[in-house]
């Protein structure tokens, strides 16, 4: 995981200027149009919140530190990096758990979009989410979903090797977690028992 929050921030920060890859299939134009016009209302609703996010103080590292669980679902905590992101004034913490004989692996990636950058980087991640859209091919699935009241994003094997869901919480953390050998219940089942409602 070695500076994966890094490049992720980066892709943060140009998600919302590349095409949705629904976009390029003709037979889709409607749904084009229809995630345009909420991509728009997402950019309104979001303006707001991006200028009271500017004024938040970003979680310092031990604060981070001390929401992060030493187990989840019976998975005990093997590592984590905070701070990776804090020379860009951007507050982040990453995790990987596993179970007694390694064969399960979770991983979770925290990045608050809280204060100036934080506000910028995130902030195209929030028009990503307000895109309606399904992809599949022979061996993978990704598509966008509302779980709780949530947007999110899953994707997934169909052998169920692998799965990684990514949403926004409060419209101020992203969340980026990711399961191998984890179906997406059981991976939805450890973002759960994060209890990420507590984070701000």
């Amino acid at each position: 995981m070695k500076n994966s929050l890094f490049l992720i921030v980066a892709l943060l920060f140009f998600v919302g200027c590349k095409d949705n890859p629904v976009s390029k299939k003709i037979k889709e134009a409607k749904q084009n149009v229809s995630n345009t016009n909420s991509a728009i209302e997402e950019l309104n609703d979001m303006q707001e919140d991006i200028e009271e996010l500017k004024e938040i103080s970003p979680l310092t590292n031990d604060e981070l530190k001390a929401w992060l669980p030493d187990e989840i679902n019976g998975m005990k905590r093997t590592s984590f990096k905070a701070g990776q992101t804090s020379f860009m004034k951007i507050a982040s913490i990453e995790a990987s758990y596993s179970n007694e004989d390694k064969s399960k692996t979770f991983k979770i990636q925290i990045i608050d979009g809280a204060g100036e950058m934080g506000a910028a980087a995130t902030a195209g991640m929030r028009m990503l989410f307000s895109q309606d859209f399904e992809e599949e091919t022979e061996t993978q699935v990704k598509r966008s979903i509302k779980k709780k009241g949530v947007k999110a994003i899953e994707e997934y094997r169909k052998d169920g090797s692998n799965c990684t869901i990514q949403f926004m919480q409060d419209d101020r953390f992203y969340i980026n977690a990711s399961g191998r050998n984890m179906d997406l219940d059981e991976t939805w089942k450890a973002i759960d028992d994060l209890d990420v409602q507590n984070l701000g």
